[in-house]
């Protein structure tokens, strides 16, 4: 049921609190409504405000959501695997920066 009609019912059923309940509900329902990415399309150039769009997409962080959402059921041996090379990357990671640290300590201080 969307907001709207939950308003109206609300209406129809308790006068006292009606007033109340159907602030609430717009303003949530306004709130939810104002998430969303608007661009205007100027003298019908479509490609421009794609263009537009996609930067507003990436800016926001949106965009990232939208790659990440996960579209398949994911094995639970499979998860195992995936979180084994992240944490292998992490580790490699954290080596090689403190060799790059220690390279760059020794080179600041002249040995």
């Amino acid at each position: 049921m969307n907001p709207i009609a939950r308003c109206a019912s609300s209406i129809l059923r308790l006068p006292s609190q009606s007033v109340n309940s159907l602030s609430r509900d717009l303003l949530a329902y306004q709130i939810q409504q104002s998430r969303g990415i608007r661009v205007k399309v100027l003298n019908g150039n479509l490609e421009q405000a794609l263009g537009l769009m996609q930067r507003k997409m990436q800016s926001s962080g949106i965009e990232r959501l939208i790659k990440r959402e996960q579209l398949h059921h994911i094995k639970n041996s499979e998860k195992r695997v995936l979180a084994r090379k992240s944490l292998q990357r992490r580790l490699q990671s954290q080596e090689f920066c403190r060799k790059l640290k220690s390279l760059l300590i020794k080179k600041v201080r002249g040995l």
